[in-house]
């Protein structure tokens, strides 16, 4: 869909699954340069093996989306689970930030030149190799450059602390913990 051309062998058949106990339409995919294939399961027996592949090319777009919004915008496992409308905020904050790397120089010629966009991931990344090496340039700049990274060095640590987690259970008194009586029941079962 829009990217490289891959070979793939497609074989489509509307089976019986016994786990679903129903006849459902299944798919197997190989590609190109892989021992194993892949199976994709259909409920609908009406769609033609085409529109299955097809449909299942933007479901892959939409996967690919949410991976690289969850390790680049914090919507990943350590991230604080937000109630309803917190992710609701989050996911405004997220699209505006994607709307704004959109803006970014290189974002910008390669959609005028009809070709991909970057990924967010990949143009985060760049932004702040790019501040660092600002950062490094005009360090070197100052007569003693030496002395000026210890006085930033002193700054900086100000600014990002290390802070103890409330999480953790060390140093604290959990007792002695005993099985319940349904666990003693299960385990003797």
């Amino acid at each position: 869909r829009g990217g490289k051309e891959i070979k793939v062998t497609v074989s489509s058949a509307r089976l019986k699954v016994s786990s679903h106990s129903k006849k459902r339409f299944v798919i197997a995919l190989k590609y190109d340069g892989e021992n194993d294939y892949r199976y994709l399961v259909a409920t609908d027996l009406t769609w033609r093996t085409q529109d299955i592949i097809q449909a299942y090319t933007l479901r892959w777009l939409i996967e690919v989306f949410f991976e690289d919004w969850k390790l680049y915008e914090g919507w990943g496992r350590e991230a604080k689970q937000l109630d309803e409308e917190g992710s609701s905020r989050g996911l405004i904050l997220s699209l505006l930030f994607d709307h704004c790397l959109l803006l970014h120089p290189e974002q910008i010629a390669r959609i005028e030149s009809k070709l991909p966009a970057y990924t967010v991931g990949s143009l985060q990344r760049k932004s702040q190799m790019d501040v660092l090496l600002e950062f490094i340039t005009s360090l070197l700049e100052f007569p003693d450059p030496g002395d000026k990274l210890k006085e930033l060095g002193e700054l900086i640590k100000d600014v990002f602390q290390l802070m103890p987690s409330g999480k953790h259970m060390i140093g604290r008194d959990l007792g002695r913990l005993e099985p319940t009586a349904s666990l003693k029941y299960c385990s003797a079962g």
